[in-house]
């Protein structure tokens, strides 16, 4: 039987700050994970980027039941704060569209970055560690196959369950329920979203073709990239609607958010070019002579009267497709849903009715929208917990 003061169960972002931030403490902290390397989602962020935060973080950019809970752990561990420790380890990184930041090396420099602090705040790190069980008996007691470890402080740091491929599990969710605490109704987030087989026959041609468009979807709307695939819709924008997109929910695409196609199919009211003609010169070829084929009669624009022409800039702005569902986990980024963050106290992160327990990243019932929001959650939570486990 192996004694610590804290126990944190998870060696993604939220677990490795969380461990940092009690080092720094003096308390004797192990990290263990059931993976044979540490940071496996920061790893993968950004396309290995790892885009970390985003200067725009605020309650308004995450999803939960509870949607004051975050504020505290965001205003207390800022997208500034995690420059700072960018610029301690003398680490570049640079700004993309909408504020995301992103490593210039990589999202490994991240995960080292990581690990030095660990080492510096004394945090012991166990990897390839399989959990049997967990109990308490006035102490917690974590059972794996390395030995029996006993602490204090029991913190789950485990994820959801997106990106199976990289180790994610339900444990977390297992954990709370378990010690009495109530898990949200759980599905995959940021997610493409799939095809009918009717729209599969018709656009899954399309596949490789990108669009930039607005999508709506149950009162949000996301401007970005829409990417046709051989199941279905992706890309940025297609991503952040699915986390509000519920089943069988229609979603509405601006094909061209960016141009008054109106004025310009008036001033060209009198030609004979013809429509989809003149329409592809927004659009890729392949794409629009297939939505024209679907949706028009194509001719010149002459031949159009007045009323047809304003049925096309309505189905050009608000064309509508009705998805049959998401890909699922295996592709998700994010987990929506997770421990009920009313059995929680957002200062601490620390569950209110079993002392010791607390509960940080994505596990929880908060989940951001793409672009840095995630990861600056995990930094911030853990940070919090950290104070006091």
């Amino acid at each position: 039987m192996i004694k610590q003061d804290v126990i944190i169960i998870g060696a993604g972002a939220a677990g490795l700050m969380c461990a940092i931030e009690a080092g720094k403490r003096g308390r004797k902290v192990l990290v263990m994970d059931h993976a044979a390397k540490t940071g496996q989602k920061i790893r993968v962020s950004g396309g290995g980027k790892c885009n970390f935060t985003n200067i725009n973080v605020g309650p308004e950019h995450y999803i939960s039941q509870n949607r004051h809970f975050c504020k505290s752990a965001l205003s207390r561990f800022t997208p500034g704060d995690f420059i700072s420790l960018l610029k301690k380890h003398s680490i570049k990184y640079h700004e993309k569209e909408m504020g995301q930041l992103f490593c210039s090396e990589g999202s490994g420099a991240i995960i080292n970055m990581m690990k030095k602090e660990c080492a510096e705040a004394g945090v012991d790190i166990l990897l390839n560690c399989r959990i049997s069980a967990i109990n308490r008996h006035g102490l917690f007691e974590t059972e794996t196959n390395k030995d029996t470890f006993q602490c204090e402080s029991l913190v789950i740091a485990t994820g959801g369950l997106s990106c199976a491929s990289l180790g994610a599990t339900g444990f977390g969710h297992q954990i709370a329920a378990k010690f009495g605490l109530k898990v949200t109704a759980l599905r995959p987030a940021l997610v493409p979203l799939t095809f009918d087989r009717k729209d599969a026959a018709t656009f899954g041609e399309l596949s490789g073709i990108s669009v930039r468009v607005k999508i709506s979807c149950n009162k949000k709307e996301f401007y970005g990239d829409m990417l046709f695939t051989h199941k279905g819709l992706s890309g940025p924008a297609v991503l952040q609607i699915s986390s509000y997109w519920n089943n069988r929910d229609a979603i509405q695409i601006d094909l061209l958010p960016d141009i008054d196609i109106n004025s310009d199919l008036i001033e060209k009211r009198q030609s004979r070019i013809e429509m989809r003609n003149l329409l592809a010169g927004h659009f890729p070829k392949r794409f629009i002579n297939k939505w024209c084929e679907m949706y028009i009669s194509s001719k010149p624009m002459c031949q159009y009267t007045d009323r047809e022409i304003e049925d096309i800039v309505e189905r050009l702005k608000n064309w509508e497709m009705n998805p049959a569902g998401t890909e699922g986990y295996s592709t998700a980024e994010v987990t929506l849903g997770g421990v009920d963050t009313d059995g929680l106290s957002s200062k601490t992160m620390e569950a209110k009715k079993v002392q010791g327990l607390y509960f940080i990243g994505e596990v929880l019932d908060v989940t951001g929208q793409l672009g840095g929001y995630n990861l600056q959650w995990a930094w911030s939570s853990g940070y919090a917990a950290g104070q006091y486990v």
